[in-house]
């Protein structure tokens, strides 16, 4: 008996059965951008298929060349671009019991294509882009939606067992329905009705050429969460008359991507979207149309999807990063395995981040995906016993990866828990879901059969009898020097973190990602509720404000905090390209006092005494405070390196170990996954 039963249950579309509820959302790798990475684009889906994914969406497909996201990106609109995605297809529908089934996402940028050949629905450019886009003729807006149809056409040629429509994230549909984008006044604008035409015949001309037995699902966005968007009584309208013209499925979208309040980053609570879709399933039903509405947006483990199934919120669940992150998802969870998932923990860093910079995406705690026919780890045919000193990320991964080969390994932490810099991770507020990848790393240790010594400081003497030996013994935070550091007022920020007593008026030297952590966590609690949420960013009912964009109720912060930087440029701006924005202004509404270009001069009973700027202009100021956080860097713990290299034995140092640059988590799992396929 599993589980998970809502989850795992097969759902009857009429014309086609899909096997379980689970949607692997769309999410774009780089790998659709050229014919030549097609077999690794197969080989990524097959690898998710094969894993137990029912309904898998591929990244997005322009329509036609107007509608590239980027120069040259990727798109259906030719019988070669068609033949060309048999391998796609054909991957996905061998693999595994040969049930899964895959969509092609059709995706017109609209204004957001970053090119200088992109049209509108208006010339209003996009906050997020360089360019403005051309406005449409009443015959262009005609024939790009034919354009539509014609791609869905060429994806059933390809194999494809269905399109999904992409009309939420603020792309070209969207920009067609609501009037912020859309200012026309032809028959394709100047009221609800007309605006919503576009996405109507879009549908109906698809389902004309494709056919009664071909999916179409239809990504609708429920929650603008930008001004002047479609009012709750218009999405309704619009989802019942795209089913009457023959939708399948309705997936749901959240928040156009120039909106100002997160959607999917670590901070957004669980599942903290799902009453939008449990709203517009109640809608549809009301209406005589049940058909099944898909959740999205932070559902990461299969307890939190089989939740909102049981409770009648959703018919299906959509998950993008979730299987970024574990292509084994589905199937660990069917075989009561789902402790041994990779959960996600929305940190953006290799998958959005690296999307958004033009670089393929990937997972911070899983470097295979998208990589399945380049990182690969195959069992060993030579079994070596092999020791990890440090079990942060670097040395946990190494440690699983390792023992998954098949090597003997012995595995040393110094302290009486495993985790390194995630337990710090874990303690700031938003990022709770760094804990599970603790967890995730302490079952696999089990399972493969690692022996763990905690509290075990490894000397020399206890590691001679290795075949081979892999440092990853972390950082430490750097002290600088500077006069009065050793103060009673001064802490790290791993004593911060890990408890030390912090005073009302604190100040934090260094606004690197570290210094905005410490930050948030000395402003705010941990685990909000979604209410919670949602009344600090502004969200509300989209029955209530339009878009569902609310006012935001700010809580007092429980410190005054300084946050201080010595670089000239503004504080933040290396922070992820996806989430940065995101902590700024977190700590912007929460008063902190950001001040870039100081010099620190001392510290001593008075406080913090800095200096501002430079020559004539310079000010002196002393900042009063109980407490002086130092988030001033990281020195790499090397002391065993040069011991064991004497010894002759192979000594592979990895981490931060090897290079101490912030939490850089993501290049410690990949360094140490590579490390693991090579010994």
């Amino acid at each position: 008996m599993t589980d998970y039963p809502h989850l795992l249950s097969p759902l009857d579309l009429g014309h086609t059965t899909l096997k379980n509820r689970v949607v692997m959302g769309s999410m774009h790798t780089k790998l659709e951008d050229r014919a030549k990475d097609l077999p690794k684009l197969a080989a990524y889906f097959a690898e998710r298929a094969e894993g137990g994914v029912g309904l898998i969406v591929t990244g997005g497909y322009a329509p036609n060349w107007n509608g590239w996201l980027l120069p040259f990106g990727s798109m259906m609109t030719t019988e070669g671009h068609a033949k060309k995605h048999r391998i796609v297809t054909d991957a996905v529908h061998k693999a595994g019991d040969g049930q899964a089934k895959i969509l092609l996402q059709v995706l017109h940028a609209g204004r957001y294509g970053y090119h200088p050949f992109s049209v509108g629905a208006s010339t209003k450019k996009s906050p997020i882009t360089p360019f403005k886009p051309t406005r449409l003729t009443s015959k262009g807006v005609d024939r790009t939606a034919s354009d539509f149809a014609h791609a869905a056409a060429l994806a059933k040629k390809a194999g494809y067992d269905g399109v999904e429509i992409m009309g939420s994230e603020g792309y070209f549909i969207n920009q067609m329905v609501t009037a912020r984008t859309n200012d026309r006044t032809d028959a394709w604008g100047g009221t609800a009705a007309k605006r919503m035409r576009f996405p109507v015949e879009v549908v109906k001309r698809t389902r004309e050429l494709v056919g009664d037995d071909f999916i179409i699902q239809y990504r609708i966005s429920l929650l603008d969460l930008v001004d002047n968007a479609q009012s709750w009584d218009e999405t309704v309208e619009l989802a019942l008359k795209l089913q009457a013209e023959g939708v399948d499925i309705l997936n749901t979208g959240i928040g156009w991507h120039e909106a100002r309040i997160p959607t999917i980053v670590t901070s957004v609570p669980r599942a903290a979207f799902a009453w939008t879709t449990a709203k517009l399933r109640t809608a549809m039903h009301a209406n005589g149309a049940p058909i099944p509405v898909v959740a999205s947006n932070r559902i990461n483990r299969p307890e939190v999807a089989e939740q909102i199934l049981a409770a009648g919120e959703a018919d299906m669940v959509s998950m993008a990063r979730p299987l970024l992150a574990d292509a084994e998802w589905v199937k660990k969870a069917a075989e009561d395995r789902a402790d041994e998932i990779i959960t996600c923990i929305a940190c953006n860093q290799a998958c959005l981040d690296h999307t958004f910079k033009n670089k393929r995406a990937t997972c911070m705690l899983n470097p295979r995906s998208a990589y399945e026919t380049e990182l690969i780890l195959l069992p060993t045919k030579r079994a070596k016993k092999i020791a990890v000193v440090g079990a942060g990320p670097a040395g946990l991964a190494a440690a699983v990866e390792l023992a998954g080969r098949g090597h003997t390994v012995e595995l040393f932490e110094a302290d009486a828990e495993i985790g390194g810099q995630f337990k710090l991770a874990a303690k700031i507020p938003g990022k709770e879901e760094f804990i599970h990848t603790i967890r995730y790393y302490e079952r696999m240790l089990d399972v493969r059969g690692v022996k763990v010594r905690l509290g075990s400081r490894a000397s020399v003497d206890d590691l001679v009898d290795f075949d081979e030996i892999v440092v990853a013994t972390g950082v430490v935070p750097r002290i600088p020097s500077l006069p009065g550091v050793d103060h009673p007022k001064v802490v790290t920020y791993a004593q911060a973190i890990n408890g030390a007593p912090i005073g009302e008026r604190v100040a934090v030297m260094g606004a690197g990602g570290i210094g905005f952590d410490v930050s948030e966590f000395l402003l705010h609690d941990v685990d909000e509720s979604i209410e919670h949420w949602m009344e600090r960013w502004g969200v509300t009912d989209p029955e209530v404000e339009r878009g569902g964009l609310a006012t935001k109720v700010k809580a007092p912060p429980r410190r005054i905090v300084h946050l201080l930087q010595r670089k000239s440029s503004e504080l933040g701006k290396g922070l992820g390209k996806t989430s940065g924005w995101v902590h700024r202004q977190t700590l912007k509404d929460s008063n902190v006092h950001m001040l870039k270009g100081v010099t620190y001069d001392r510290i001593d009973d008075a406080g913090l005494h800095i200096t501002l700027g430079q020559g004539d202009t310079a000010e002196r100021r002393v900042l009063d405070v109980d407490t002086v956080i130092l988030c001033t860097g990281q020195e790499s713990v090397r002391d065993l390196v040069e011991p064991l290299e004497a010894l002759g034995k192979p000594v592979h140092v990895i981490g931060g170990a090897d290079v101490a640059a912030e939490l850089d988590a993501k290049r410690a799992i990949k360094q140490a996954t590579e490390l693991a396929a090579r010994i």
